[in-house]
């Protein structure tokens, strides 16, 4: 009776054993499958957010030029109308993050600088050149110079930016989704998300 008792308690402790392993490699089967979505949606959304907008300069340039002293002056003048398409993207594919299968958590630790580019369009107007002060390569580099930091100071002030960073949060509350639904948790910069309306109040941890 002892005997059979024993083997009882022996199959027993064999078949729990082996519960015990396959459970554990399920799980582990689980998480990796978890971690390779997660990276696959990184992935699908690794892409850029861009918004576009059109802006206008219109731009008077002078130059003069003493010779002989104050006794003669080359003037140099011309009106330059620059018409810029502009975007503004973040580059998602250089998102800084790690995946913690076993804390099952996606920590994304920062999100790249937003591209700023200008596509201007010059066109000159109303050119008049002295001789002894005509337009050269330099003029022209200064011109371009001097608009496009007009440009970009306007770009900075209106909703371009913020419409981009918009639509940088709503990227982000993809991840938030997914992550929720696989029982995982999402942190940003070091703070926890616990819905996916959290992401609207980090602007301040946007780049």
């Amino acid at each position: 009776m002892k005997k059979f008792i024993a083997g009882v308690l022996i199959t027993l402790a064999f078949v729990f054993i082996v519960r015990s392993c396959t459970a554990d490699k399920k799980d582990k089967s689980i998480l990796q499958e978890n971690s390779m979505l997660i990276q696959q949606e990184i992935a699908n959304v690794s892409k850029l957010i861009v918004t576009e907008g059109h802006f206008s300069e219109v731009y008077n340039y002078k130059d003069s030029k003493e010779l002989f002293g104050q006794l003669l002056r080359a003037e140099k003048k011309a009106l330059v109308v620059v018409n810029a398409d502009v975007t503004v993207a973040f580059d998602l594919s250089e998102i800084d993050f790690e995946i913690d299968e076993e804390a099952k958590t996606l920590r994304i630790k920062s999100i790249p600088e937003p591209e700023i580019k200008l596509n201007p369009d010059f066109e000159y107007y109303d050119v008049t050149a002295d001789y002894l002060n005509q337009f050269d390569e330099a003029d022209y580099n200064k011109i371009k110079k001097t608009v496009t930091n007009s440009l970009m100071k306007k770009v900075e002030a209106s909703s371009l930016r913020s419409n981009a960073e918009n639509r940088l949060v709503s990227e982000l509350q993809k991840f938030y989704i997914l992550t929720n639904s696989l029982g995982w948790q999402l942190t940003y910069a070091g703070h926890k998300i616990h819905n996916a309306s959290e992401l609207q109040k980090l602007d301040s941890l946007l780049p």
